[in-house]
């Protein structure tokens, strides 16, 4: 049993005669229930990062429950109960760089001059991302979710942004959840098209000539994020489109796009990597990319190639014929995997970002 409120708290006693056992308590002021805390029976229970008296937080340890203290010094919460916003990430940007901003600082703290094998550093990362996974978990809970993926180096004023904005307002409102690696190019584009599409279709025109003034994030990131930020403003975020990105700092040099509407940050890449593409309920979509995407398209494929017959993989759709098939060619390798197999049915090469955004809303 989760709790992660007060009022949680106080319920989950009434219902079961003022008993904690098993539970896990995350980030609550319990300041104010030391009498309801020394006289709960606290077998098994977890106390993570909740605001404690020392000497009630004593004597939970003494009745054999775990208890994780605060830790007020750190640029993050490793108990967070909720996901990320653009606003918590770049608090701040308006008046100070970048690098001041709690993202970035998040990413020194990560990247400092310390043994990377400390133990405590390791735990409070594992705290942190185990939160966050759980806070994601609730937030998709009965969300049709389309991954969008592709390379971080699409600058702003380009065809291929272009077109993942307008492929990203598509699938919103064909009525999928899009979820992007986070960073900026044409992740950030998917996650704009998102953001845009409840507003008027001239939008993307308006956004796009905005952010022109800053194509690329990195001869300036602060520069780059308060453009973002102006057009947010011009386009208020209580009517935006709801969208999902999942960045990571381990990619700390890549700051994260603030078009997400819920951002799910991880320290760990790969924990980031395996809950992108393992939460992409409705199907996956890979633009043009390097690295990164080749590396997404066969973590994907991977379970897609072991799906038992009579089961049906999600669909994976490659986008850009030319190159997927010569400048990196994924796609004979993806077939020739799929060959006789149940995912042979579910795996796609278009060639442009508005037929794979066609091709998903038909099969669905």
């Amino acid at each position: 049993m989760e709790i992660e409120s007060l009022a949680a708290f106080d319920n989950h006693l009434r219902s079961h005669q003022g008993s904690l056992a098993g539970c896990r308590l995350q980030a609550v002021d319990l300041m104010e229930r030391g009498w309801e805390l020394r006289t709960a029976d606290v077998t098994d229970s977890v106390f993570l990062g909740c605001a404690l008296t020392e000497s009630v937080a004593a004597d939970l340890r003494q009745r054999g429950a775990m208890v994780f203290p605060c830790a007020p010094n750190l640029p993050f919460d490793p108990y967070r109960k909720t996901l990320y916003t653009a606003d918590e990430l770049y608090d701040g940007i308006a008046q100070k760089p970048y690098e001041q901003t709690p993202d970035a600082l998040a990413y020194a703290w990560d990247s400092g001059p310390r043994d990377r094998e400390d133990v405590l550093g390791i735990v409070l990362r594992g705290l942190h991302d185990d939160s966050i996974t759980d806070a994601l978990g609730e937030f998709l809970e009965g969300r049709r979710t389309v991954a969008v993926l592709g390379g971080h180096a699409v600058a702003r004023d380009s065809s291929g942004y272009e077109a993942a904005i307008h492929l990203g307002r598509t699938l919103t409102r064909a009525g999928f959840t899009v979820a992007t690696g986070g960073g900026p190019g044409a992740m950030e584009a998917a996650n704009l098209g998102a953001y845009l599409a409840p507003f008027h279709d001239g939008a993307v025109d308006e956004a796009a000539a905005a952010l022109g003034s800053a194509r690329d994030f990195t001869p300036d990131a602060t520069a780059w994020a308060r453009a973002a930020f102006e057009v947010r403003a011009a386009f208020p975020p209580q009517r935006a489109g709801a969208s999902l990105s999942v960045p990571t700092w381990f990619y700390g040099h890549e700051p994260p796009n603030a078009f997400a509407t819920a951002i799910a940050k991880f320290f760990s890449n790969a924990a980031r990597e395996d809950r992108l593409l393992a939460r992409a309920s409705a199907g996956l979509i890979f633009l043009p990319g390097a690295a990164g995407t080749v590396q997404e398209i066969f973590q994907a494929a991977t379970p897609a190639y072991y799906t038992p017959v009579g089961s049906a993989p999600r669909r994976l759709i490659l986008v850009g014929i030319n190159h997927w098939t010569n400048t990196l060619p994924a796609w004979p390798l993806l077939r020739a995997l799929a060959y006789s197999r149940p995912m042979a049915t579910t795996i796609h090469l278009v060639d442009t970002a508005a037929e794979a955004g066609i091709l998903l809303t038909r099969v669905h």
